[in-house]
């Protein structure tokens, strides 16, 4: 299957472009997502796509949708992506690779959890002790399994911009005290529950962010992709030690290499080497068959 930089369905009403995902209006009720093979890395949409990226967001996401329903409702509605669009060339690009959801009002934060003491978690805590405001016991290792999940919430940037971490006071400004509440918890039950499971199948799940949605009533719903390799930080657990950093099931061979390349992390991006791209493809790949065993 040939890999899908970008989407071009003509029979619904286009929306939106996304890092990786596109979005087609089905209804006044209902909206398309199509999750291609695109990677952003350092902020930037990279020219060469992921073969394959796109499907296992897809059945990663999946996955977890239905395993962790009960936690909390999803955007998910139901009706077949290939029944909504109308030539075989249309039905070509969603399959396998796309969501039809509800139509909701998603929240204007992501809602990151962190599990391990990692990436710009660490960095944070070597500073201050702290890891985005909030405090940690002294002596803890790079790598190291934290006392409990800290959720640490953050603004959600244009394409092309950064995230800028909030704290569970600035999320209440802008969500309200009770809804603030219900996203924390959510949040935190969603990552506890799914890295129990992980931890099953030989992957830890160091880290992950989630997105959330509410209807007309103001309900909560989990929204957008979940625990995949491009949301989540996915560690095998074979390979884990604390004070260093493992390997992780992501797009770290891409970012390993455009670091070595010299590029100034200014769009353009280079094009990158077959090699690399088949050898990130092959993590996504076994991210989803260790944890779905597909």
């Amino acid at each position: 299957m040939n890999p899908l930089h970008h989407s071009s369905l003509t029979s619904l009403k286009f929306l939106h472009r996304g890092k990786v995902r596109d979005l087609y209006e089905v209804d006044d009720d209902h909206l398309l997502i199509v999750q291609t093979d695109r990677l952003s890395a350092f902020d930037v949409i990279l020219d060469d796509p992921i073969p394959g990226k796109g499907e296992v967001l897809t059945a990663v996401s999946n996955f977890w949708f239905d395993k962790l329903a009960h936690v909390i409702p999803n955007h998910l509605s139901g009706i077949d992506p290939e029944s909504v669009v109308k030539t075989e060339a249309e039905r070509a690009q969603v399959r396998g690779r796309s969501f039809v959801t509800r139509k909701l009002k998603p929240l204007p934060i992501e809602a990151i959890v962190r599990g391990y003491l990692v990436g710009s978690g660490w960095k944070d805590y070597q500073k201050t002790g702290a890891v985005c405001g909030i405090d940690l016991p002294a002596g803890l290792q790079e790598a190291q399994k934290l006392p409990q999940p800290l959720f640490t919430p953050s603004t959600k940037a244009a394409i092309g911009d950064h995230d800028e971490n909030i704290s569970f006071e600035e999320a209440k400004k802008l969500l309200g005290e009770e809804m603030a509440g219900q996203v924390k918890n959510a949040t935190l039950a969603l990552y506890t529950q799914a890295a129990e499971y992980a931890l099953t199948r030989g992957i830890i799940i160091a880290d992950t962010k989630f997105e959330f949605g509410t209807d007309a009533a103001g309900k909560l719903y989990l929204i957008d992709e979940a625990l995949t390799p491009d949301s989540s930080r996915f560690w095998p657990a074979d390979q884990y030690q604390v004070g260093s950093n493992p390997p992780s099931f992501d797009k770290q061979f891409v970012r390993d290499w455009l670091e070595s390349s010299g590029w100034n992390k200014q769009a353009p991006a280079p094009r990158v080497p077959a090699e690399i791209l088949q050898k990130t493809a092959d993590k996504y790949r076994e991210a989803q068959q260790r944890l779905i065993g597909a």
